[in-house]
């Protein structure tokens, strides 16, 4: 009776996830069905990117990544912000020796970030001391490009976004970078986090301006600047970790977002070993559950029902249970096999997706052990994660931003932009009083 009950648990668990979580397992939200005026063809108008690159230690991949935005083939004016997060290997003269060798030292301006004070992440203090910059330009650009250090773009992928936001009206556009997946520990486990990501967030739900559903992957960005000043930047969103997806419910509110896969924009970024993979993960599973203990009992008995079970009843259950939950495990690699096939990969590796998934049930562990040690949110010698977290946060609204910011602009002549208080030029230092970290809640993992 308990085994039955069990595999039909796991069974209507997939029946739900293929006919209500937006055909996730489809892949059918593509940046080829993005629209706008075709790449190749010139625009009419001349728009303004700046694109804003938060790098720290990145020395090995940084040349390779700002060589593919100096490459781009668009019609607009484009320059690049490299923000340096304390690196201290070298990254920011390697960018400059890139944007020589490319004739690009006029697009490149290099900024310094003293890392970030309390209750930022660092990915996020670096986007903010960028985003500052662009402010006080006396230039508004048109689109804000955000981009990770560690991935290369095709030539065409910059013009594309900008017809395709500009078509849908789209205040943030992101496309979900194209992993890399040649080791073992990557083939195996890779297209499993694509694949696990639509799920929590399904694309076209997100993409619907109707659906409260809101994401976006952080690999690439376009924000339209006026609504992510209008939201309050990243200071709304600065503690949490799952950045990413935290700004896509920011910006969400402000217009309708777009997020869609990619084949050409790639990862630089190696994960040679299960252990590469499990850091990746580990750093912000815990944080997916908001921290809850319970949340996190909820999804380890969800991962259980829906992806260990089936199998297991399968081979050492008795009738009823045992065909239900082979019809389970079926329906599970038949959801799977899309994914795999964008990856290049076999459809019967969609059958070994039960043991895929046990490792990731025990990342999400690990995340929240590490958390309760201390540990949670290691990213690059810094631990992100707070120690506590009591409720469910709340994103601040403008006004409590700026209600809860003390301003001071120390050195004389420190010039004021005219515009929101969070666009002082960076000649000038903004301090800011420590308050609570937000972290975004978001659904199960």
């Amino acid at each position: 009776m308990l085994a039955m009950f069990i595999a039909l648990i796991g069974l209507f668990a997939w029946l739900y996830l293929i006919a209500l979580r937006g055909g996730f397992w489809r892949l059918t939200e593509h940046d080829r069905n993005l629209g706008g005026q075709d790449p190749a063809v010139p625009a009419i108008d001349l728009t303004y990117v700046v694109a804003i690159v938060p790098a720290r230690n990145e020395a090995d991949v940084i040349e390779k990544s700002l060589a593919s935005l100096f490459a781009q083939q668009f019609h607009g004016r484009f320059d690049v912000i490299l923000v340096d997060d304390e690196s201290d290997d070298g990254t920011a003269e390697a960018a400059r020796r890139c944007a020589a060798a490319h004739g690009a030292a006029d697009r490149l301006t290099i900024l310094s970030s003293r890392g970030p004070d309390a209750g930022w992440t660092g990915k996020l203090a670096a986007m903010q001391r960028g985003f500052d910059y662009v402010r006080s330009l006396p230039l508004d650009p048109d689109f804000v490009l955000f981009c990770d250090a560690d991935i290369e773009f095709s030539a065409t992928v910059l013009a594309r976004l900008v017809a395709g936001s500009k078509a849908r009206g789209a205040v943030l556009t992101s496309l979900m970078v194209k992993l890399r997946c040649e080791s073992v520990a990557e083939r195996w486990l890779v297209p499993a986090f694509i694949f696990f990501f639509q799920k929590l967030y399904p694309f076209r739900h997100i993409n619907d301006p109707d659906h409260a559903a809101a994401g976006a992957a952080g690999g690439v960005m376009l924000a339209r600047p006026e609504a992510l000043a209008a939201a309050g930047g990243f200071r709304a969103i600065r503690g949490a970790l799952i950045d990413d997806c935290a700004l896509g419910a920011l910006m969400k509110a402000q217009g309708p977002i777009w997020l869609g896969l990619t084949e050409d924009v790639h990862s630089l970024r190696a994960y040679p070993r299960l252990a590469d993979i499990s850091r990746m993960v580990v750093r912000s599973a815990y944080a997916q559950l908001s921290y809850s203990p319970w949340r996190l009992a909820g999804a380890l008995l969800g991962m259980a029902a829906a992806y260990l079970a089936p199998p297991f009843l399968a081979f050492f259950g008795e009738s009823p249970a045992r065909e239900t939950a082979l019809v389970s495990w079926l329906l599970m690699a038949q959801c799977y096999m899309p994914t795999l096939r964008f990856y290049g990969l076999s459809r019967l590796r969609a059958f070994a997706l039960p043991g895929v998934a046990a490792c990731y049930t025990w990342f999400t562990v690990e995340s929240a052990w590490r958390h309760l040690c201390g540990r949670g949110g290691e990213w690059k010698g810094r631990y992100q994660a707070p120690r506590a977290q009591t409720a469910a946060p709340r994103f601040e609204s403008s006004d409590e931003i700026e209600a809860s910011r003390e301003i001071e602009v120390e050195g004389a002549g420190a010039p004021w932009s005219g515009k929101t208080a969070s666009s002082w030029t960076l000649r000038g230092r903004v301090r800011e009083r420590p308050i609570a970290t937000k972290i975004f809640p978001s659904p199960p993992f």
